[in-house]
């Protein structure tokens, strides 16, 4: 792919997944910016490396005032943005009988209403363009459920919702949305597990393991590159084959 300085949001851009999709992004020569709560090691690094291709901010995804100054000072930064990956997330594990409301309240909040808010402040600059890439990072348990998982389910089913429906309203001025649907991923959200469930996870995988952050930045490319342009609402599953 043609390396480009269009400037793409990454939420939850610090660790992880989004920590991936950062680094190969600039690897691509795209501006990045990304946000949250802390700084990390890893954002002072790159902001200390790639200069005026990076923007941090503080902000927290689940307060909507905080997003409208995080996406202020990385349009200033960097200037409006082309593309958006709604990467931020946290998981509730439990069942749904013993949680306690104020952890619903909180996944639902840093899930689905911050991916809305934060789309939200991003397609006021977008729809000023011409054109865009909104990229919606899901999980392949919104597709099929999972026990324990109720909550997080909920919240990424809503993402599946958010992206078709806004695929069909921004459609018309070049704005592409569509979400990307991880299995389970080598990455500090499953670290928590134990050696017989990753080997049941990997059991129950066609591919016969679990996945790496690697494995999904092929596809978040490509969609945000001029050959996608006409891929839009999609709910794209990169899971090893578990929901085939």
């Amino acid at each position: 792919m043609q390396p480009t300085s269009r400037h793409v949001v990454v939420s939850g851009g610090s660790k992880g997944l989004g920590k991936a999709i950062v680094l190969s992004l600039l690897a691509q020569g795209y501006c990045v910016s990304t946000f949250s709560r802390t700084p990390t090691c890893f954002v002072e690094e790159m902001a200390e490396k790639h200069g005026d291709q990076f923007h941090f901010a503080v902000g927290d995804v689940s307060n909507p005032e905080q997003l409208a100054g995080v996406v202020k000072s990385a349009r200033m930064a960097l200037g409006p943005p082309y593309g958006l990956i709604n990467n931020a997330g946290i998981a509730l594990d439990g069942v749904l009988a013993t949680a306690h409301y104020s952890e619903i309240e909180q996944t639902l909040a840093v899930n689905l209403l911050g991916a809305l808010a934060l789309t939200r402040e991003i397609l006021r600059a977008l729809l000023l363009g011409r054109g865009g890439r909104i990229i919606n990072i899901s999980s392949v348990i919104g597709l099929r459920g999972y026990s324990g998982l109720s909550v997080y389910a909920t919240t990424k089913a809503g993402i599946h919702g958010m992206t078709r429906a806004l695929a069909r309203e921004l459609g018309e001025r070049g704005i592409t949305v569509n979400a990307i649907a991880p299995g389970y991923l080598e990455t500090e959200m499953t670290h928590g597990l134990t050696e017989t469930q990753r080997n049941q996870i990997a059991r129950r995988t066609p591919i016969g393991r679990l996945g790496t952050p690697e494995d999904v930045l092929g596809l978040v490319l490509f969609l945000l590159s001029e050959p996608a342009r006409f891929i839009t609402g999609q709910v794209i599953a990169v899971d090893g084959g578990v929901t085939c």
